[in-house]
């Protein structure tokens, strides 16, 4: 006769199972991304606020970009202010692209920092395996750190 205790093994291994084919689809599955796009908005209120005297952090100091998934910085300026961002004016209500085509690391002036710069790394597309599984990890955690501090 089985109890209801004797199943919770069967159960247990089901869910090992159901874990390892979700790490092994994160680290063999090809990286395809809805858009290449990756968004960054000033919010409205930042530039009065910094006047304010608040120590305002709208935009991390350093974007990773990855060349072929995400490889095109979009800053949206919902500010009331325009926000210079390298050489370029983001006029409020604006948004700018800038797409990079080759692995680098660039070095930005942004008025939207507090440090008046933004550094942009642009790295390669992590091969499958571990680096991929990485890079997912990776992706998700800033995600999730992005969606809590705002």
């Amino acid at each position: 006769m089985k109890t209801p205790h004797s199943r919770l093994p069967l159960a247990a291994a089901a869910i090992c199972i159901a874990a390892a084919a979700c790490i092994v689809w994160a680290a063999l599955a090809p990286i395809a991304l809805v858009s290449r796009d990756e968004l960054f908005e000033i919010p409205n209120g930042t530039w009065a606020r910094r006047m304010a005297g608040d120590k305002v952090e709208i935009l991390p100091s350093e974007v990773h970009l990855t060349q072929g998934a995400n490889d095109v910085l979009l800053l949206r300026n919902l500010d009331n202010v325009p926000q210079i961002f390298g050489p370029v004016l983001i006029m409020p209500g604006q948004s700018f692209r800038l797409p990079f085509e080759t692995v680098s690391v660039n070095d930005f002036a942004c008025t939207a920092h507090a440090s008046g710069q933004m550094r942009v790394v642009v790295d390669a597309m992590p091969s499958g395996g571990w680096p991929r599984l990485q890079w997912r990890a990776t992706r998700a955690w800033r995600q999730l750190h992005r969606m809590l501090s705002t």
